[in-house]
């Protein structure tokens, strides 16, 4: 929640994605929900959550504060408004997210609007999904075509997006190669396992790529099967926008060599993820440094570095949304890797860091990595990710965006930098916000506002407003444009 508790914190207010500021008049002056006060909730309820506050006039950019008469009175037509599903699909609120503040003798009504669950959305207007689903983007409430609105609706009925029995796809679909590499990777890791003795079809039933459904007799590939296993031609025909990506690339950005090398599905090798996974990962870990340490007699070769780029490659991989428009890359550079999927995150970024809670998209092809010992259980991918990164003192990042397209971005940075929360001293007075982003800014020269906010665990906002209050204070200066550039520490 923002904090506004004098006039001097209302001069600092901007909105923002996750800020709006509303009237609240009403036609006779006495109060009353605004209209437009319902796409704001839809639109933050389906992005990253945010806050509203009733009673604040906005003019050129500035505000004040009007104050409402009667917000006990807007309290209950809110929650009358919440509970009616003609109005909107889902109650996200209760009484804690809703405040009521008193500035300059004057009251608002602060709304905190979480974010929505996967199987919340989308949240709509009307008891109509389709032209009344709204998403915050920028500082504006943005409705939402009917492609995004059916993906959402897809995601909150599919708890696993590559179960599906794809029609009329069958082994012929299938990369043979790529499918007796994957049983040889089993046969080492699983010695002895009975599903070695099966052939091709019976193996590919028991691991997930091929399903029977007993109900509507219906039997075939699974999308696990095809996007792991299958041919080029025959993946796109599923998926029309299916493509994966890998590019090193030069340390100038403004050379004429986008690329030294790259790896996309080309007619020279299958297409399919398992083939990408074996491709990239030597060529993501063939500069990693391995020092000299003996285990039961013998060299360790597997780094902290190996694993933790291991796990970002398979994390993107079963995480991807292959219904969606953004492309799986993957990007090796001087300064570090880039890990982006299509799709956004199914758990708060947060909580995702956090461990313990997982949503993963594509279930079968996680367990399909797992058969093989790559990935992680439920719940400790990021975490082990995170914690094997930063104890080589690295950075690492993570984010997600609905432009110009939805698409998750893990970045590990050389170096050391920020990538998780500050933590107080213990027997010493708690800094504050801003004395939190001078230590950060010191650490990690271009940290961005996105990377501060969510190392902080403050809004985008309660950044931008103590940033300023460090520029007005010559605590800190910009160092190139507003696009490009970055803030940085007098000395």
């Amino acid at each position: 929640m923002i904090d506004l508790n004098t006039l001097e914190d209302l001069s600092l207010l901007r909105e923002s994605v996750d800020l709006e500021c509303k009237l609240a008049q009403g036609q006779n002056g006495q109060g009353e929900i605004p209209k437009d006060f319902w796409s704001s909730y839809s639109a933050m309820a389906n992005a990253h959550g945010g806050v509203v506050l009733l009673g604040v006039r906005e003019k050129d950019g500035a505000f004040s504060i009007a104050g409402l008469s009667h917000g006990a009175k807007l309290r209950t037509d809110l929650f009358n408004n919440l509970n009616n599903p003609a109005k909107v699909s889902a109650n996200l609120l209760t009484d804690a997210e809703v405040e009521e503040w008193v500035v300059d003798g004057k009251t608002i009504l602060a709304i905190r609007i979480p974010q929505a669950t996967r199987k919340q959305k989308p949240v709509y207007l009307h008891g109509q999904p389709l032209g009344n689903t709204y998403r915050r983007l920028n500082d504006g409430d943005r409705k939402c075509d009917d492609e995004t609105v059916k993906r959402m609706l897809a995601e909150q009925v599919e708890d696993s997006r590559d179960a599906r029995i794809l029609d009329k796809f069958g082994m012929r679909d299938l990369d043979a190669n790529s499918l007796h590499a994957y049983r040889n990777a089993f046969a080492v890791h699983r010695p002895g396992h009975p599903w070695l003795n099966t052939d091709d079809n019976d193996f590919l039933r028991l691991i997930g790529g091929w399903r029977e459904d007993c109900a509507s007799g219906e039997a075939g590939l699974t999308g696990a099967g095809l996007l792991m296993f299958g041919q080029w031609t025959s993946i796109v025909e599923a998926f029309p926008l299916y493509f994966l990506d890998y590019q090193e690339r030069p340390a100038n950005t403004q050379s004429q060599t986008r690329w030294l090398d790259r790896i996309v599905p080309d007619g020279a090798w299958s297409g399919n993820l398992y083939d990408f996974f074996r491709r990239v990962i030597r060529k993501l870990t063939e500069d990693l440094k391995v020092p000299f340490v003996l285990q039961g007699g013998e060299r360790v070769d597997d780094t902290p570095g190996h694993q933790a780029l291991r796990e970002a490659l398979v994390n993107a991989l079963i995480h991807a949304d292959y219904t969606g428009r953004a492309s799986v890359l993957v990007v090796k550079q001087p300064s570090g890797f880039v890990f982006r999927n299509p799709g956004m995150m199914r758990v708060p970024v947060a909580q995702a860091l956090a461990g313990g809670a997982s949503d993963c998209r594509n279930r079968t092809l996680h367990q399909l990595f797992l058969f093989i010992n790559l990935g992680e259980r439920a719940g400790s991918g990021l975490p082990k990710i995170r914690s094997g990164w930063e104890d080589m003192g690295h950075a690492m990042h993570l984010a997600d965006s609905f432009e110009p397209f939805e698409q998750t971005t893990l970045k590990m940075n050389w170096g050391r930098g920020f990538s998780g929360v500050l933590t107080e001293t213990p027997l010493k007075t708690p800094l504050k916000t801003p004395e939190k982003i001078l230590t950060a800014m010191r650490h990690q020269a271009e940290i961005t506002i996105p990377e501060l906010a969510q190392l902080l665990g403050k809004s985008e906002s309660a950044v931008k407003r103590a940033i300023r209050k460090l520029r007005d204070a010559n605590q800190i200066e910009r160092v190139g444009g507003d696009k490009g550039g970055h803030w940085q520490v007098r000395s």
